[in-house]
């Protein structure tokens, strides 16, 4: 059974991506005249033009598996930097939240036995106290380690629980999520455009900054631990 689920995973996704091919839905936001369409939406209606954002969103990083900086950098142009951050974070983060349920549903069954037996993914994703799962979402949403959906996808295959996974998600997407954004809105709006660039560059420094110590200070020691480890063992 737990087989059958990953063969039927696979087929979907091999089945979704010849039918972009075939029809090219991934190029859709691309297309001039479609964010055009979505501009005048957003000054004739405000709440179907954030509907159907969130909808472009979800599906695009779940079934298209679209980079997450596509939908920052649409938010911002349609929807200015505060509204676009809060509507970026709340779609990027169901868009996440769906890709983890069936990465639980087909992929948990069949790939969690064989990570298991690597005992580093089984410390870092299987700790049974969730706090090592917890601060692995917090690298990897601050620090774009991993591609973002796959991301999504994989933290099914782990123990961590589906509400701290939703909120991990929301507030660790949120910086990254929040530069992009006001970045872009900065460049559609002549008026704020230092403000808006200044804030984002701010964002940026402080999540390199983040990543930068995350870096030194657990991958690098962790590293040199071991090595020590290995000399006086050797002398």
């Amino acid at each position: 059974m737990k087989n059958k689920k990953l063969w039927i995973f696979i087929g979907i996704v091999i089945l979704i991506l010849i039918l972009n091919y075939i029809f090219g839905w991934s190029s859709y936001l691309g297309d001039t005249d479609n964010l055009k369409f979505l501009e005048k939406m957003v000054q004739d209606n405000l709440a179907l033009a954030i509907g159907i954002y969130m909808a472009v969103t979800i599906v695009g990083s779940v079934v298209l598996a679209l980079p997450g900086i596509t939908f920052a950098i649409l938010a911002g142009l349609l929807f200015g930097p505060v509204l676009g951050t809060i509507c970026c974070s709340i779609g990027a983060t169901a868009g996440a939240v769906l890709a983890f349920v069936a990465g639980r549903f087909f992929l948990k069954d069949s790939i969690k036995p064989a990570a298991m037996k690597n005992k580093y993914l089984k410390k870092w994703l299987f700790d049974e106290s969730g706090k090592n799962q917890l601060f692995i979402l917090m690298i990897t949403r601050l620090v774009p380690l991993f591609p973002y959906n796959l991301q999504n996808f994989a933290y099914g295959v782990t123990d961590i629980g589906f509400w701290t996974y939703t909120a991990g998600s929301f507030v660790f997407m949120l910086p990254g999520t929040a530069m992009y954004t006001i970045g872009t809105a900065g460049i559609a709006d002549e008026k704020n455009r230092v403000l808006y660039i200044g804030i984002a560059v701010i964002l940026a420094a402080v999540v390199l900054g983040i990543g930068f110590y995350f870096k030194k200070r657990y991958v690098e020691d962790k590293a040199g631990g071991k090595d020590g480890t290995k000399s006086e063992e050797a002398g």
